[in-house]
């Protein structure tokens, strides 16, 4: 459905060496480095992760309620994914652990202040089942008197 996304960054250098450390251990490597980008990708893979300096030239700013999920094969990476982002200058957002039965990821800032996530989950089918019953307990608990 994407076909890539991009995060601002005021020093590519350090970037580079940020999403090198925690994309490597996922499959993600730097297919494309320019003077002013970095794309990643999964070898084989059509998505893409973009690291850029503002084509304006101006501040990089972080979108309000933006985040970009990351998928794990495992459960163990989102575990090692984190860990190697808090050693690497990352903000804690929400260590690893399941938000919803079928989801388990791990909430992080990196150093620059965009929020990702590193997440598991069996399916995309078997996490929206799980997802709509949680909405729907939480709903009808809300209504609850």
């Amino acid at each position: 459905m994407i076909g890539y996304v991009t995060i601002g960054s005021d020093d590519l250098v350090a970037s580079r060496l940020f999403y090198d450390a925690i994309l490597q251990p996922l499959g993600g490597r730097a297919i494309v480095a320019a003077p002013k980008m970095i794309f990643y990708a999964l070898d084989g893979g059509a998505t893409m992760l973009a690291i850029a300096a503002p084509y304006d030239k101006g501040a990089v700013t972080n979108g309000n309620g933006s985040m970009f999920g990351i998928p794990a094969l495992t459960k163990r990476l989102v575990d090692a994914v984190y860990g190697i982002a808090m050693r690497n200058g990352s903000v804690d957002e929400g260590g690893p652990g399941y938000r919803t039965p079928e989801m388990y990821i791990a909430y992080f800032r990196d150093p620059f202040g965009n929020k990702l996530a590193i997440y598991n989950v069996p399916s995309v089918a078997e996490f929206a089942k799980g997802a709509e019953k949680l909405v729907e307990k939480m709903t009808a608990s809300s209504f609850a008197g």
